[in-house]
């Protein structure tokens, strides 16, 4: 193929190829009563974010002091109960054998001890007698004595007195020992029911033992206990949280210098929302973890956000100011994995501007690259801006002097 004839059959292709007769180019749309905004540079305060999880500021776990098989679980996880309140009960029917048999125990040495009193009384009134026997059998024998000695009367006679005195004295020495068997008696009675009333109070206490129950207020936060699990001494049954919470966040060393207890602390939670909570710092460990060398500085939140232990959680420590350009979420526009702003020519032509953004600041975004000052962006109306179409913008909103 010559020149002439490649040059003609290009003519009869772009022929072909043209617009049709009547064509009319697509009319450029025109958006109005959008906000626009200028782009300043804005001073955002800088926060240093330490991580932590939330936890109860009081957590006791529960246990019993005796061994035996768990027979009712009354609470379940994340149930709330007063002070005094059952929540584990334990059998305890051996515990109440102890009981029956130590109130057995108390009974015997009761009617012992009101048997040996009466006993007692009559050894007293046996002593009495024997010794005034004694005493008459003692000034009998000193006259017979005399009379013995002027031969005034028989030794036969002289012989029976003296045999009755002996018999005297014996029966009075008699009667206060057995007194004093008595008293003897009484004290050991004395000491088997002290120990009997000792073994009741034991008994009673382990009987106490077998019903766990709530402290404080609080929340049953895990429950290992079930009806027919064996429980022992020390194994944890209820693990009770307080419903007061705080963030205990690991801060580093460098920064720690600059907190005190008492100070105001924005805090994040995500399972309470987005919004920023206030929290006061309550307490700064004296040790630093030698292994990420930082602290754990623990954060008061506050009351009534239904919070629970082990939610994750930022502290927003403050840390200075820069200045930066920032834009309204409102103007941020994503197609796919790209991000950007309807950028404003001299026309008022919006064009899709490519940006990089950064931290967020309250309701606005840090904007990192694709934009410089003196820009115009739609900040409000974003959605219905399309990439060629001419902007008939409201009243250009100013920018705010400081974001958060």
């Amino acid at each position: 193929m010559n020149r002439k004839t490649a040059i003609a059959a290009l003519g009869l292709l772009a022929a072909a190829c043209g617009k049709p007769e009547g064509f009319k180019p697509e009319a450029v749309p025109t958006v109005r009563g959008v906000g626009v905004e200028v782009m300043r540079p804005l001073a955002v305060r800088d926060v240093y974010e330490a991580v932590g999880t939330v936890r109860s500021c009081t957590t006791a776990v529960l246990s019993t002091k005796v061994m035996g098989t768990v027979v009712a679980v009354p609470v379940r996880e994340g149930d709330r109960v007063r002070a005094g309140q059952v929540l584990v009960e334990i059998d305890s029917r051996d515990t109440q054998t102890q009981v029956e048999k130590a109130r057995a125990g108390i009974r015997e040495a009761t009617e012992g001890l009101e048997e040996v009193d009466r006993a007692t009384g009559a050894a007293d009134q046996a002593v009495i007698a024997a010794q005034a026997n004694r005493k008459l059998a003692a000034a009998t024998y000193a006259r017979f004595d005399r009379l013995i000695q002027r031969q005034a009367v028989s030794q036969q006679e002289f012989d029976e007195v003296e045999a009755r005195t002996v018999a005297a004295t014996a029966e009075a020495a008699r009667a206060a020992e057995m007194r004093e068997t008595l008293v003897a008696k009484r004290k050991q009675i004395l000491a088997k029911r002290d120990q009997a009333l000792a073994d009741l109070s034991n008994a009673q206490l382990y009987v106490g033992y077998a019903r766990v129950t709530a402290p404080a207020a609080g929340v049953v936060a895990a429950k290992t206990a079930e009806v027919g699990t064996l429980a022992a001494p020390g194994v944890p049954l209820i693990t009770l949280e307080d419903a007061l919470y705080r963030l205990e966040a690991s801060v580093e060393d460098s920064r720690v210098a600059h907190l005190r207890v008492g100070d105001r602390v924005p805090v994040r939670i995500e399972a309470a929302g987005t919004r920023e909570l206030e929290g006061r710092v309550s307490e700064i460990a004296p040790v630093a973890d030698p292994a990420t060398r930082s602290l754990t500085v623990k954060i008061d939140l506050p009351p009534g956000l239904g919070l629970r232990s082990g939610l994750f959680g930022r502290a927003l420590f403050p840390a200075g100011e820069h200045v930066t350009l920032t834009v309204p979420c409102s103007a941020v526009v994503e197609q796919g994995q790209l991000t950007g702003v309807w950028a404003l020519d001299a026309g008022n032509t919006a064009h899709l501007r490519l940006i990089t953004v950064g931290k967020a600041r309250g309701d606005r975004l840090e904007v990192l690259s694709g934009l410089s000052e003196g820009d115009r962006i739609v900040a409000e109306g974003a959605g219905r801006v399309r990439d060629g179409a001419r902007v008939e913008p409201s009243a250009p909103a100013p920018a705010p002097a400081v974001a958060k």
